[in-house]
Order: C-alpha cells, then structure tokens, then sequence
C-alpha cells in the first residue's frame, strides 16, 4: 500500500485525501491551519489521520511521495524538508490526473479564466456532451475526475500546475499572460513558465488555443517548443487559423472551414468577454458543435458571479462587483468598460502591483478612488496628483457608504480591487458578497 502526505486540508486537499483513500493509498493530511468539522468527520469516517496547526508529523520519510495543496508556497520549511530527503512533491491536479479517462480541456491564464472555464462547459453541455467543471473553481478536480464524462473541463491557476509532471490536456487554453503572484515567483519569468506548463506534456494531436494578442504569450511560443496544433484568437488582427473579431462579428476557421456569428446580442461586454468567448466558441468547433448551437450559448451567457456583476442600480447610480478582478490587468479590462463617470473601490494585498499601467485610465474614467485595505499607501501615493477624491476605508460596509455619498446620477460605483483579499476578507467572494449585501443594505 503506497503511504502519501496531503499538505493543505481546503478543497483540493480534502478532495485528493478523499480519492487516495478510496484507491486503496495510506493518506495522512497535515494542515498549518485549523481544519473544520465536516471535513474532519470526513476523515475519521475514511480513518484518514490528520494533524492541524502544524506541519510537524507530517515531516517523515517512509513515503512514497506528497501532494501540495496549491495555497502553500514553495518556499516553506517543509517543503524543503522534502526536498532535502528526496522525496517528489507534486499537485492536486497531476494525482488526479491518474484516474481520469475522460478528455481534458485545461484553461489558464492571468485574467478571464474563470468566465472561460464557465463558458466552455456552458457550450459543451448545452449541446447535451457530458461534461465536469472544477479546479481552480467550485469543485476539485480529485472530486470529478472518475466520473464518467466525455470531456473535463478544469480551471488552472499557476500554483496549480507548479506540480504538473505528466499532466496533459487534450486541448488548452490560455487566456492571456501579465504581472501576478510575483509575491510567490522570483520573477515574472518564473510566472510565465508557470503558466506554459499546461502545454508541456502535449503532443502534435493536442490543441493550444492562445491570445495572440498577447505579447508574453506571442514570445514565449516563438522561442520554445510547442508540440501541440497553435489555434490564436484575436481582437486585432485576422488569423488563418483559429479566430478573430471583425466588424461586431467572431470568425473561426479551422482546417478551412470557417464560421462567423454577430455579437452585437451578447449580454455581457468588453473586449476582454469578447475574447473569453472566442476562446470557449474555438473549442466548441473542435468537438464539432453546430453553429446555431453555439451562437445561442454564446447570447445566453450572463457571465460569472463576482466578474463585472451588476448589483443594482440606485437613484441611477449603477453598483458593478468585480472582486474577482485580483490583479492589475483585470482592474484594467473592468475600468476599460466603463462607460460612465466611476467611483473606484480598490486595494487589499498588493502581489506587487505596477498602478502606471492604470493611470491613463484612472485620469480618464474615475472621479473618486475608495481605497480598501489594511494597508492603502501605494494606492494613495500613485494616485493622489490624479484623482481629486481619494477615501480611506477599512471595511466594505464603510467603503460603500463612502461611494454612496460621492456618487451623482448617471455614475458607476465599480469594485475592482487589483488585489487579493485576504487583509480585510477570507477570499474574494467573501469581498464580492460583502460588497452586494452592503449595496442591498442601502
């Protein structure tokens, strides 16, 4: 019997530790915080011992190899503990990869992943294919892989596939590369690698469907080996295979044959959906889904909670919650869409934020910053010589009732914090609920 350590005892701990056990392995789950009690009766039911506020039993060495729980970085002592005695530490994702038989579609990237992963399995499972969704959102991938589906759709986040060794999708997406979690990589370097990870196990009977407007992107496949068959999609420019948008309409080709459908229906905006939604429509081709079918998925699809939600609109001041925008370049696409005069709520945990790439934006579109976080100074400094209003809060109740009083009809409150919410929050949706029921409360 093969003996394992789980480190991390959240969704995709629990969900390894579940799927291990139930194949017969010896599984000890070791968790630095607290663990909860359904997941610990769990555990007891499947005699899966367990350790909590401590990494401490965990360190042994008569194991066969660890699975990292994607939250925990690279850099703690245990970590090395196991690197020092040789022993293979790898993710959630690669043991659940063990034990799936159906086809892979993987999506990654720094922003839109999420409402791609959505979108896609909206597409697949709108046209009546089988079809799971989880990773990186809702469920874990340990949870889903043995069912019996004809394709798994699986979110990926960077820290998810740090751990990737065979792991191999039949068709990958990339939604897109810019600065993140450069507070966990060494360099942006090191991030990107991250992210092309999803591609390294493919062969030339794979799929890599990318940004090609995406200059990190664009460059890292012009100077390394892609195995995979290269669909580009873009907003920019026409592409003789894959997609691009032109005149209000998505063109996809593939071997020849191509598509074209209007998007001037789509209820949700921008041009980062617009990609999103070349990207899932790319791989609704492939598997030979009819037009008509995709088309009417497509204009159906009212985005993803927490994504440039509408909230409500109050003495015609529109409330817009996109908590989910943790980075620099989803505040960018949030505030890019905006159409009228915005009151920004913004900050949290910096991953090292560059708030230049925001400044001609923020000069243009917002009238009053609402910064909230523990900690507001770098917001404040880069931003005070360009907007007239800048207010500090330190909870989401106080934040929008400080826009409240500084909006005018015809505005648009937008939280889109360019951080992680870990400061003020337990994660972004915890922040994103906080912001509705407050809105509610109004």
């Amino acid at each position: 019997m093969k003996k394992i350590v789980i480190l991390g005892a959240g969704e995709s701990g629990k969900g390894s530790a579940i799927l291990a056990r139930k194949n017969s392995y010896e599984v000890f789950v070791s968790d630095n915080g607290s663990i909860d009690m359904e997941t610990k009766k769990k555990f007891n039911g499947l005699n899966i011992d367990f350790e909590e506020n401590s990494h401490e039993l965990a360190k042994c060495t008569d194991i066969d190899f660890v699975i990292k729980s994607p939250g925990i970085s690279d850099d703690l002592e245990i970590i090395d503990f196991y690197r020092n005695n040789g022993i293979k530490v790898i993710s959630e994702i690669e043991f659940a990869f063990n034990f799936s038989k159906s086809k892979i579609i993987g999506i990654t990237g720094s922003n839109g992943k999420t409402t791609t992963t959505t979108l896609v399995h909206k597409l697949i499972s709108d046209a009546n294919i089988s079809c799971s969704i989880s990773g990186n959102i809702g469920n874990s991938f340990s949870k889903v892989c043995e069912d019996s589906v004809q394709y798994s759709t699986v979110e990926l986040s960077s820290f998810q596939l740090d751990g990737v060794e065979k792991f191999r999708p039949h068709i990958a997406i990339l939604t897109g590369i810019s600065p993140d979690h450069l507070d966990r990589y060494k360099n942006y370097n090191a991030y990107i690698e991250a992210k092309f990870k999803i591609t390294k196990n493919q062969s030339e009977n794979d799929y890599l469907i990318y940004n090609s407007d995406c200059d990190e992107t664009n460059k890292y496949i012009k100077t390394n080996n892609i195995n995979s068959i290269l669909l580009p999609f873009s907003i920019k420019k026409k592409v003789d295979q894959g997609a691009y948008y032109l005149n209000k309409e998505i063109n996809i080709i593939i071997d020849k044959n191509k598509i074209t459908m209007p998007t001037d229906k789509f209820l949700v905006k921008g041009n980062h959906n617009i990609r999103n939604a070349m990207a899932a429509a790319t791989v609704a081709n492939l598997l030979k889904i009819r037009k008509e079918t995709i088309r009417k998925s497509l204009e159906h699809f009212q985005g993803v909670e927490h994504r440039l939600e509408n909230v409500l609109t109050i003495n015609k001041v529109k409330y817009i919650n996109d908590s989910k925008a943790t980075n620099i370049n989803a505040a960018y696409y949030a505030l890019e869409s905006m159409e009228s005069p915005t009151i920004w709520i913004v900050g949290g945990i910096d991953k090292g934020n560059d708030y230049s790439e925001l400044t001609k934006l923020v000069s243009t579109k917002v009238k009053a910053i609402i910064c909230l976080g523990a900690n507001n100074m770098k917001i404040i400094d880069h931003f005070e010589n360009i907007v007239e209003y800048i207010i500090e809060t330190k909870s989401m109740n106080e934040a929008v009732s400080a826009a409240y009083k500084v909006s005018t009809s015809g505005d648009t409150v937008l939280l889109s914090p360019a951080c992680a919410s870990f400061d003020l929050f337990d994660d972004y949706e915890d922040r994103g609920r906080q912001f509705k029921s407050a809105v509610r409360k109004l």
